[in-house]
């Protein structure tokens, strides 16, 4: 078992897994199938458990063989980082990029993004993933997280990309049925759609008055019939009648120009939900991590034809 991982064998499996069958990985990688099949079979017969379930059309990972993927295409991107730390690789950008974001998000914004960028840095591979929450700063399964808020933690750096508001709103027809709020304490009255998302405290919304040392926030614990883990979710319910949302500028700046939501104590601020690319240290000189941090910072800096600067993107 001493020679059980070749390193030769990373580079393989990680363009098969990408490939998605045997016959597709011939043509990437410029070999018969008999030639991918062989040394697939060599490969499992190294480490002693199958990899991969083959099909006549069709192949997917066993548990092993997902293991074995994850770690790989780990120890490549590390090698793509110590070559450019080197000074081996300046040329462009290249190897395995993990992105994370926020479900709604990243579905909306980053993957369309990503998808502009790999068009032009023909050398990286993008893995999106996708959760609910940011994940643990110590977890070494990202390269970049695009979140809102600066992480409260100096082991990580973090870039500011855009502003964004969160706003209070609600749709016409609920407003004409139980009123518009005119202070704060007014919403513990209103039905109040709640998210479960991030630390904070649920359903505590904090509303502030005035700036710098005059401003006075004050906590407010709302109540609702209806919450949910999904910000789409949410603001369908909203606009659909059902209660005063709290959710950031950029998912819901096309129903506030539309009339479908109407904005609920604008006078008052609500916390911040700024964007921000958050990368560990470590990759602050791969050169694939600071091209797309910096795609992602002018793609949101920059406006459309050289107009006036933009809000964030409708969802």
């Amino acid at each position: 078992m001493s020679n059980a991982i070749v390193p030769a064998d990373l580079g393989f499996f990680s363009v098969l897994a990408s490939a998605g069958s045997l016959s597709a990985a011939t043509r990437e990688l410029g070999i018969t199938t008999p030639a991918v099949s062989k040394h697939l079979a060599q490969m499992e017969a190294r480490v002693g458990v199958p990899l991969v379930n083959r099909t006549t059309r069709r192949m997917s990972m066993t548990p092993e063989g997902e293991l074995y993927l994850e770690h790989a295409r780990r120890i490549l991107g590390e090698i793509d980082t110590m070559e450019e730390l080197l000074g081996a690789s300046k040329a462009a950008p290249k190897g395995l990029l993990r992105v994370n974001a926020t479900l709604g998000f990243g579905r909306s914004h980053v993957a369309p993004l990503i998808s502009r960028f790999v068009r032009t840095h023909t050398e990286v591979e993008v893995q999106l993933q996708l959760s609910v929450n940011p994940p643990a700063l110590t977890d070494d399964t990202f390269d970049v997280c695009i979140r809102f808020g600066a992480p409260p933690d100096a082991r990580v750096i973090a870039r500011h990309i855009a502003p964004n508001r969160r706003l209070l709103c609600a749709s016409p027809a609920y407003l004409a049925e139980h009123g518009m709020p005119k202070v704060p304490h007014d919403l513990i009255r209103h039905n109040c759609i709640g998210i479960r998302q991030g630390e904070e405290a649920y359903g505590l919304w904090r509303l502030s008055s005035g700036r710098g040392k005059s401003a006075k926030t004050e906590a407010i614990k709302t109540r609702g019939t209806l919450t949910t883990n999904d910000g789409e979710i949410a603001v369908n319910w909203a606009l659909d009648g059902h209660g005063i949302l709290m959710r950031a500028e950029w998912d819901i700046q096309r129903y506030l120009a539309s009339g479908r939501l109407v904005p609920v104590l604008p006078q008052y601020f609500t916390p911040d939900a700024d964007i921000f690319a958050v990368y560990p240290q470590r990759h602050q000189m791969a050169v694939r991590v600071r091209a797309f941090v910096d795609f992602v910072a002018q793609s949101f800096a920059e406006p459309p034809g050289g107009g006036k600067a933009r809000k964030l993107p409708a969802s």
